[in-house]
């Protein structure tokens, strides 16, 4: 839902725009011409109170109008919390979202690590997209890209793939590039590592980066070595 306070102004921009008056506008907003000519007669009261809330944003990066409002009453304030998120608001303050971390680019068998592209046909990348047709049979997609210039190498879909269609997808690609990447970067689907994709890969000349996957006990112990917010760990 919409507050008055953006229908005056859509209401304005109509006016504007279209050059009606202002009831045309408010009848197509749904807008009553009262609230529309309505001027607040206190609008310097949340001058001070903006000054605050920016304070405790900068002081509390990882805080929300929730936790403003509860250092505002532990200050002594009597303030309603829905005041508080109208003026957070309206200052423009956010919590920042967490950086993800980066991922692995992976690692290949003569030990080169987080290799990344440095011209085309340097290294290309694939894996598989799964979706579905209306009659909820599943759709398999294989994409390749070169990794250097973004470009979309190959593109096959089918309902189901093998190993031996991953070649000939593979082989296409090769003919049509005119000749192999250096490396060739996938996680460890079975349909990727099987021998006899290995061994085209091998007689092609490619050199293979495998994205070791993350077990689920490594990820949930990285997880409870991290200290809990607003906890100092012990030394």
């Amino acid at each position: 839902m919409v507050g008055p306070a953006r229908k005056r102004e859509a209401a304005a921009h109509l006016e504007e725009a279209l050059e009606v008056s202002q009831r045309r506008a408010c009848e197509v907003i749904v807008q009553p011409r009262s609230t529309q000519r309505y001027r607040g007669r206190q609008r310097g009261k949340d001058a001070a109170l903006a000054v605050e809330l920016r304070q405790i944003s900068a002081a509390h990066p990882r805080a929300g109008y929730r936790m403003a409002t509860a250092l505002l009453r532990r200050a002594g304030m009597e303030i309603n919390a829905k005041r508080v998120q109208r003026i957070w608001r309206q200052e423009g303050l956010k919590v920042p979202r967490r950086q993800r971390q980066r991922q692995r680019l992976g690692s290949s068998e003569s030990g080169t690590q987080r290799l990344r592209a440095e011209r085309v046909n340097h290294v290309w990348s694939y894996d598989f997209v799964f979706d579905q047709t209306e009659d909820g049979r599943r759709l398999k997609w294989l994409p390749i890209c070169d990794e250097f210039s973004r470009e979309l190498v190959a593109l096959e879909v089918e309902r189901r793939m093998e190993a031996k269609d991953v070649i000939r997808i593979l082989d296409a690609a090769v003919v049509e590039r005119g000749g192999p990447p250096e490396f060739i970067r996938s996680d460890n689907g079975p349909e990727f590592v099987a021998l006899a994709v290995q061994d085209w890969i091998a007689r092609r000349g490619f050199r293979t980066l495998y994205i070791k996957p993350e077990r689920r006990a490594e990820r949930l112990q990285r997880k409870l070595q991290q200290p809990l917010p607003g906890r100092v760990p012990q030394s």
